[in-house]
């Protein structure tokens, strides 16, 4: 076999396990096709089962697309199917690729192959925001040759000082594994690694396999073991016994406690014993964008965001905790108000996180273990010691729930059906449409703020906002992503991607891929001319909202003349998607109903409205670090250099 046809054959023989359950680890490969990887990968794909020509059907019902050879070293002639998914833009396939692994619950995956070039520098964002969310993708950019029969060849990198450097070193660093495979049997170690990372809960997210494009095709005697069926358990580690007794003392002596819940607790599938644990103790929990979701909106426990987007009855707990215990969590400076939120002096940590490095965060005691067995262990430890929290501490946060739940209410009303609608309102109406089967998808924008601090979160995976990276595109594909990993559901599930006209534009393309798979992707576009999200926060650091607005250029230079003419609902429509576009708040409620019920993509476009006092929604209820010039002629920067002092000296070291 070539070194591309043992990769694919091996990755199609490799699974997950997890309490009891197997899943497929690279269950399909993304993949767009040029002079580095058409005659290795590419070929190897058609030889797994992608090809027009019929193969031996296999015990599932697939074809092997191969029938005739055996190559597989078992003496047999089934081979199992690697599907192949045809996308756009590569940047797109890992979008797509991370939305299928975080929905997955991070038990199943998908590889993506690229070209060399330009093919494969464009896997680099996708795989910073895969590493940085700790969600699992396997890379596979072709690469120049490992023999150097021409020097150089189309699109190689020339490195005046290093003869074996490549722009698939680009990948390095936003790799948690990385291999160059310059020999066919070089795979055989390298892919075994792959394997053991991208499994691995505490060290996952993309690992990239460089495979230069002669030894792709290179031929190699494989021993038959490497084909051998692998399952690669995810392991749940259970606390040490002293950090355990450490931490229960700690939950005791807290009069105000307050939990912080992380992405970790969904990629543990802890949200049973979480509820479980809250229901014994009665602490409060604030949510930060991964974690959201963690409770029900309606639970009596869970209090909102938490950070710059929270609510502001989750930050003035936080302002008040003496213990916050931070359940899967990194605390990012949204989370943590850039060190200005927990200001208690008497304030403490507790962190459960499954890596060491998250858990000694802000001097915590660290309490390294799988969230759900964690939270087990210290929910028994605790129940033979009466631990709960003061009723009146209860009756406090559940009151101010409450308050909290009538701004958003007032923020989600729309008095007037023929106006058209706000951002809030938008959401308002969606909230009224969805049922704990939809999926929201977001990234980036003014969107993940109002949804941190709004959005009423029915199920454990409907708040699907990824905000590590906070990559503007990623939300269509991501999208396509959820949609391919709950196909295996008897109906499909609705999938929402909403986006602004400042995403849209940055990747629409996987629009196509949607149609070709006809998928029932929803697609919620909010036009409002520009970057709101950035643009207040130029206006509020002395920027002036230089460059955040489409407009045609002013005879000064700036950007203040009309809207541009940009039509993106006709766009989506030349894309191959249904389109609905509502101009009213009734119009929308219609058009939202309309897309929901639909079985093709359907895209519902929506010009809003810029919001007021009333329809808007509440203003941000702790500080975000950005740093303001020092020194500036224009009043708009002194005047915000001079708020910027003020809010920096809040911030703390905890140590």
């Amino acid at each position: 076999m070539t070194t591309a046809q043992a990769l694919v054959a091996f990755l199609a023989r490799q699974y997950t396990e997890r309490d009891g359950r197997r899943h497929r680890l690279i269950s399909a490969t993304w993949g767009i096709f040029g002079h580095g990887n058409v005659a290795g990968i590419g070929q190897a794909l058609v030889e797994a089962g992608n090809g027009t020509r019929n193969g031996t059907r296999n015990g599932d019902g697939t074809r092997n697309g191969n029938g005739t050879r055996n190559g597989d070293g078992h003496g047999n002639r089934t081979r199992p199917r690697m599907p192949y998914l045809q996308g756009r833009n590569e940047q797109a396939m890992v979008h797509a690729a991370v939305g299928y692994a975080r929905q997955s619950g991070r038990l199943s995956a998908h590889a993506v192959t690229t070209s060399i070039g330009p093919g494969a520098t464009n896997l680099v964002t996708g795989a910073a925001l895969a590493t940085i969310n700790h969600l699992p993708v396997l890379l596979l950019p072709g690469d120049t040759f490992a023999t150097r029969p021409a020097d150089p060849v189309l699109q190689q990198l020339e490195v005046p000082y290093a003869g074996d450097v490549s722009v698939n070193d680009c990948l390095r660093p936003v790799s948690r594994y990385f291999d160059r495979v310059t020999r066919p049997e070089a795979l055989i170690p390298a892919a075994l690694q792959a394997m053991r990372v991208l499994a691995d809960p505490a060290e996952t997210g993309a690992v990239t396999l460089a495979l230069p494009q002669d030894v792709q095709a290179e031929a190699y005697d494989w021993p038959e073991e490497f084909f051998a069926e692998r399952v690669w358990r995810v392991r749940r580690p259970a606390p040490d016994t002293a950090e355990l007794e450490a931490a229960v003392r700690a939950v005791r002596s807290a009069r105000r406690p307050l939990i912080v819940a992380g992405g970790g607790v969904r990629h543990s599938g802890a949200e049973e014993t979480f509820a479980a644990f809250t229901a014994a103790t009665r602490i409060p929990v604030a949510s930060t964008q991964a974690g959201k979701g963690a409770l029900r909106h309606d639970h009596p426990a869970d209090v909102g965001g938490i950070g710059h987007t929270g609510t502001a009855t989750a930050d003035e707990l936080a302002r008040t905790a003496d213990l916050v215990i931070g359940v899967g969590t990194r605390y990012t400076d949204f989370t943590t108000a850039s060190g200005t939120l927990f200001e208690n002096p008497a304030v403490r940590f507790l962190n459960l996180n499954i890596t060491g490095f998250d858990a000694h965060k802000l001097a915590a005691l660290p309490l390294v273990a799988d969230a759900r067995t964690g939270l087990e262990a210290l929910t028994s430890a605790l129940a033979g010691r009466g631990y709960r929290v003061d009723p009146a501490y209860e009756t406090e946060y559940t009151g101010a729930k409450e308050a909290w739940e009538e701004q958003v209410e007032a923020s989600f009303t729309t008095p007037d059906p023929t106006a058209r609608p706000t951002q809030t309102q938008v959401l308002g109406l969606l909230d009224t449409l969805v049922t704990e089967e939809d999926i929201l998808i977001n990234a980036a924008g003014s969107l993940p703020g109002d949804l941190h601090k709004l959005w009423r979160t029915r199920s454990r995976d409907q708040y699907h906002v990824e905000y590590g990276y906070s990559c503007m595109g990623y939300e269509i594909p991501a999208a396509i992503g959820v949609l391919l990993a709950t196909r295996t559901h008897e109906r499909p599930r609705p999938v929402w991607a909403l986006v602004g006209d400042g995403t849209y534009l940055m990747n629409p393309t996987e629009i196509v891929t949607a149609v070709q798979e006809n998928l029932p992707l929803k697609l919620l576009i909010l036009q409002n001319h520009g970057y709101a999200s950035i643009g207040g926060l130029s206006e509020a650091v002395g920027g002036e909202r230089l460059g955040t607005s489409y407009r045609h250029r002013d005879p000064d230079g700036g950007f203040t003349g009309p809207p541009l003419p940009v039509d993106l609902a006709a766009n989506a429509a030349s894309l191959g998607m249904r389109v609905l576009r509502a101009t009213t708040v009734d119009d929308l409620r219609k058009a939202l109903a309309e897309a929901r019920s639909a079985e093709g993509p359907t895209c519902v476009y929506v010009e809003t409205e810029t919001p007021d006092t009333v329809s808007g929604p509440p203003p941000a209820q702790a500080w975000w670090d950005v740093p303001v010039a020092e020194t500036a002629s224009r009043p708009a920067a002194v005047t915000a250099r001079e708020e910027y002092d003020r809010r920096v000296a809040a911030r703390r070291h905890h140590l």
